[in-house]
This record gives structure tokens, C-alpha cells and sequence, in this order.
């Protein structure tokens, strides 16, 4: 069966579109440049935890709509999905990537494709893929459709708001407005907006960057409040009262692919102007290191008042509640700074999303909240809400487990 689509990048959000496309009986061809993921998805299994997707990707491989490769085909629709990095050691972001992925499928593209790059991309992106692509296809100059249509999808209902959120679509000219909100029409229920490409990719990073200064508001308060000696959990809940107040809920810092990456590309390319953008980030970063200090300053009082070291339960490693993605995890940076200054401290590392780590020995929720003395919750994952904790235990709880 010919491929109509190939979607370039088969990760958190390659996949699901690729199973929703194949689901409406439309050829999908998946490439991914890990031979583990593709041998994973022609089984009819996955490699990532969202709800849903199992059967969905079993379904579209066993029909005979969604196969993985790592290679690209011919094809009529170019989804680009790959990962947005940022260059070592700096936050400049790293289109690297979307070049490889355009790369290769130039050797495909005829009169009339339609090309669309998802990826989360610093503005101008698109014009620029579309520059690159000319200088190597001249022949197919203005004769391509090229846009970008970022994702806005809640991990752990990817699969529904795949369908039912809005999309914003934007062509590097009309026409690829035009055959872009077509293609997306297919499967999306959610409206259709549309506008240009540079729009488009700022957009993306708007969107994210807003959440991220909220979120940052609401940690900044958590500090205050610890330091007020306020629950701060109450203080919000209180203010939220207010018609037109709407403060969010803080937690251990932020993580994650969008909030905690997607300020950087504006802050790189604007540095002067995107202030409270960058404070935000410096807030949500620093929110981190002072949940891993209060951890160590339990860990020397309890040694002090105790006379020994006290076993600790370091509660979630996710970016997330109830999700196993790890990236940007700001719980993973609080475990790595905790267990640098460790001594004679018994840990228990836990994560029920993950079976296991690379790292960490990771522990059974209930093992770990039955024999610690301390126990900091690091992410509000479903399982510890549920947990009996044993009276006399001392509790940081950073993400409102508790509340």
C-alpha cells in the first residue's frame, strides 16, 4: 500500500498522529532513526506510556495503515516531528534536527507535496526550511506547499486532544494555508485557525512561555509562604475566590518538552525585550534548587535531633503527574542534587509510571512510604494520594499530594 503520509519523528507526538491519521484509513508511513521504536511499532506495540495509544497503534499496524521505518519514502504529506535541542551547553535552540529530517526526504518531494513542520522552531523556521529546500530542489520552487502547524496537546490525553483541540496553521503564502487546513480537516475537530508561518511559530512559543510566568507566580508564592509560615495551598485557594483571580498550583520547578524549553526560543533570539519571560524561567529553575535544599535541611535536622541518618523517600520522578515522561524533569534534578551530598542516608527511589532506570534502583510506593522517615513528594502521581502514611513521619510535600 502507497504511503500518502510520512511522518518524520516517532516520539510523543509523532506516534499518535501517525496512529490518528492511520485510523482514518489513511496510509501512514512512521520513520524513526531508532530501529528499536520501528521494530516496536510494526509489532503493533508502543514504547512511550498515553493512554490509549496501545490500541490505536495495534489496530492501525494490524489493518495495515501505520508502518515504521527508518527510512523515508515517497509520499504526498511531509509531517516533520523531531526533537527541537538546544546546542551544548547553552539555550540557543538547535534546528539541527529539522534539517536532517528534511534532508531526507528532498530525494522525494515532486510538484504539489505538502510539507509541514510541527516541531516546536524558533521563528522563521519554516521560511528557512523552505529556502533550504529550493537551494537543493530548485526545479521545485514555489511549486511545494510548506507550512508549520505546532501541537498544543496534554500529555496523557494526547490521543483526545489530538481531535478536539484547535490548531493553528500557518502557510509560508496562502495556498499553503490552504492545503495544510485541508489535511488537518481530515482528522481534527477542534476550529482551524489560520495565519502565517512566523505567527505560527511564535505562537507555539507564546503559549508556552504564558504558562511557564504563570506557573512562576504561583512558585514564587510557595517560597514566600514557606518562609510566612502560610500553607500556601489555602492562601491560593482563598485568592482564587476573586472573580478575576486564577493563581495555579506550584510544584517542584517545571519540566517537560514545552513549558520548560520553549521560553528559551524567545529568550535567545530576544533577549533584551522578553524580561518577565526570562525571570520566569530563572523562578521555575530556582524553585527546583530550593526543593532540593529543603530536603537537606530536613535530612541534618532530623540527623541532629535524632542521632542517625534518617531513611528518605524521594516521591516521583516524572516531569508530571501520571505520565513516565521524564525530560526537563525538575524531580529528577531535585533526586541528582539530593543524592550528591548524601552520607549516611537510606534512599528510596520512587516512580510507579516507570518499571525501571537507568540510574536509580527505584522502589515500590508503599515499601517506600511504610519505612521512611522523611518523605518528599516531588510529583502529585495518583498512587501517592492514595497512600496510609505512618503517623510520626515528616512530610515536604512540594506539589500539594496532601492538600
Amino acid at each position: 500500500m502507497q504511503p500518502s503520509i510520512v511522518t518524520l519523528g516517532l516520539g510523543y507526538i509523532g506516534l499518535p498522529t501517525s496512529a490518528l491519521i492511520a485510523s482514518h484509513k489513511i496510509p501512514v508511513n512512521g520513520v524513526d532513526i531508532s530501529q528499536h521504536v520501528v521494530d516496536t511499532i510494526n509489532a503493533g506495540k508502543i514504547h512511550i506510556v498515553e493512554p490509549e495509544l496501545d490500541q490505536a497503534v495495534a489496530k492501525a499496524v494490524a489493518e495495515g495503515f501505520l508502518k515504521a521505518s527508518t527510512k523515508p519514502v515517497a509520499a504526498d504529506v511531509y509531517l516533520v516531528v523531531v526533537p527541537t535541542p538546544f546546542k551544548g551547553g547553552s539555550h540557543e535552540p538547535d534546528i539541527s534536527y529539522i534539517q536532517s529530517a528534511t534532508d531526507s526526504i528532498i530525494p522525494f518531494l515532486k510538484e504539489g507535496d505538502l510539507y509541514i513542520i510541527e516541531s516546536t522552531s524558533p521563528v522563521g523556521t519554516t521560511q528557512r526550511m523552505q529556502d533550504y529546500i529550493y537551494s537543493q530542489r530548485p526545479e521545485l520552487k514555489n511549486k511545494l506547499f510548506i507550512a508549520y502547524c505546532p501541537e498544543r496537546v496534554l500529555p496523557g490525553n494526547v490521543m483526545h486532544e489530538l481531535v478536539h483541540n484547535d490548531r493553528v496553521i500557518g502557510g509560508v503564502d496562502e495556498a499553503s494555508t490552504d492545503k495544510a487546513c485541508a489535511f488537518y480537516g481530515q482528522f481534527v475537530k477542534g476550529e482551524l485557525h489560520r495565519t502565517n508561518a512566523r505567527t505560527a511559530e511564535m505562537c507555539k512559543l507564546v503559549e508556552n512561555s504564558s504558562r511557564d510566568v504563570q506557573i512562576a507566580f504561583a512558585n514564587e508564592l510557595s517560597i514566600i509562604c514557606q518562609k510566612a509560615d502560610i500553607n500556601v495551598w489555602e492562601l491560593i485557594k482563598l485568592a482564587n475566590k476573586h472573580p478575576r483571580v486564577n493563581i495555579l498550583q506550584p510544584g517542584s520547578g517545571v519540566g517537560g518538552h514545552c513549558i520548560a524549553v520553549d521560553p528559551y526560543f524567545i529568550t535567545a533570539e530576544f533577549p533584551m525585550e522578553s524580561q518577565i519571560i526570562g525571570k520566569a524561567r530563572e523562578i521555575n529553575n530556582y524553585k527546583a534548587f530550593w526543593c532540593a535544599a529543603q530536603i537537606r535541611d530536613a535530612i541534618t535536622q532530623f540527623t541532629l535531633k535524632e542521632g542517625k541518618a534518617p531513611k528518605v523517600a524521594l516521591m516521583g520522578l516524572a516531569f508530571k503527574p501520571n505520565i513516565d515522561d521524564l525530560r526537563q524533569s525538575p524531580a529528577i534534578y531535585i533526586t541528582q542534587r539530593v543524592l550528591q551530598e548524601a552520607n549516611d542516608e537510606t534512599y528510596y527511589i520512587v516512580e510507579p509510571n516507570v518499571e525501571e532506570h537507568s540510574v536509580y534502583k527505584l522502589t515500590d510506593v508503599t515499601e517506600a512510604a511504610n519505612n521512611a522517615d522523611i518523605i518528599a513528594f516531588l510529583v502529585a502521581h495518583n498512587e501517592f494520594k492514595q497512600l496510609d502514611i505512618p503517623q510520626g513521619t515528616q512530610v515536604l510535600d512540594f506539589c500539594g499530594v496532601t492538600q
